[in-house]
């Protein structure tokens, strides 16, 4: 590129613009303040423009020199920020993957040994937000989401829909466990983010004001559910190795579609890479495990 005068000669000269003075300029750069006037004059010879006036041993900047000195900051800054997310980016032996908390806890954590089996090279981080993630800030090289897809500058993998169904701990209301639809609706409910609409309809049941309280996280749901203290509608992946353990029970064999679907997505600096081929490839391979246990277990009512 033309017209770049020495990197030396700009950092001095911001310096001293910005401080208004060669001695603490000298020291915030750890050289003489000799080496910091002989930068000055260097800048200054090559722009063949006066961008201090002096005063003895004093200097004023010119007008010429403020406006100077102002863009060079900005691109400064730019060149800072554009090194920072450079020196951020995941590392060819480091794998960075933005999940849900629900999804990470009750699905994915527990069949992730495998996947470090296989790769021991692999410094994997798991980063847990319902946030959505923004490739062109964020440190992630894929996030496991839910919703329709099509998101625009990444790729993505359609990971499996899920469904809602009613369940409960086998020992709640002392093993009592409410067997009808309409049973089930009048045991105590613990509430998450999830629609009973849908379910309630497949049901045949007309729509009903739903007590209980609610929250806003499903972890905290399944939590409560551990506990015996209620009944919840959840997404089968959040469940299905509690069901699996007996820790808890489905409570009827009707279902309803859940609306999102899991994704696998990640930006295009990922795309390609060894480490994600990897990750995809495990990930596609413990889904399809997945959905065929779940089409070979009969549902056990209670």
């Amino acid at each position: 590129m033309k017209n770049i005068p020495p990197l030396p000669a700009l950092r001095a000269f911001e310096a001293v613009a910005r401080l208004g003075s060669v001695v603490q300029a000298a020291d915030e750069l750890h050289v003489t303040h000799g080496a910091v006037s002989q930068q000055l004059r260097t800048l200054e010879e090559y722009l063949a423009v006066a961008l201090f006036t002096r005063h003895g041993k004093r200097l004023s900047i010119t007008e010429d020199g403020r406006i100077y000195a102002l863009r060079l900051r900005m691109a400064l800054q730019d060149i800072s920020s554009a090194t920072t997310d450079v020196l951020s980016l995941p590392r060819a032996d480091e794998l960075i993957i933005a999940i849900l908390p629900s999804f990470g806890a009750n699905w994915l954590v527990r069949r992730l040994p495998r996947f470090l089996a296989a790769h021991p090279d692999l410094k994997l981080h798991l980063r847990a937000s319902l946030e959505l993630v923004n490739f062109q800030v964020d440190r992630v090289d894929a996030a496991i989401r839910m919703g329709p897809g099509g998101w625009e500058g990444t790729s993505q993998i359609q990971l499996f829909a899920d469904d809602l169904i009613a369940v409960a701990a086998p020992h709640f209301n002392g093993g009592q466990l409410p067997r009808s639809p309409a049973e089930i609706l009048a045991a105590p409910l613990i509430r998450s983010v999830e629609s009973w609409s849908n379910w309630i309809a497949a049901a045949g049941l007309p729509e009903t004001q739903l007590s209980g309280p609610v929250y806003s996280d499903s972890n905290l749901v399944i939590e409560a559910l551990r506990q015996g203290q209620g009944v919840t509608l959840t997404r089968r992946s959040l469940v299905h190795d509690a069901l699996r353990q007996g820790e808890l029970v489905q409570l009827s064999a009707i279902t309803a579609p859940y609306q999102n679907p899991y994704w696998l997505v990640w930006p295009m600096r990922s795309h390609g890479t060894a480490k994600l081929r990897a990750f995809a490839d495990w990930l596609t391979a413990e889904v399809g495990d997945y959905l065929a246990d779940v089409r070979g277990i009969p549902t056990k009512l209670p």
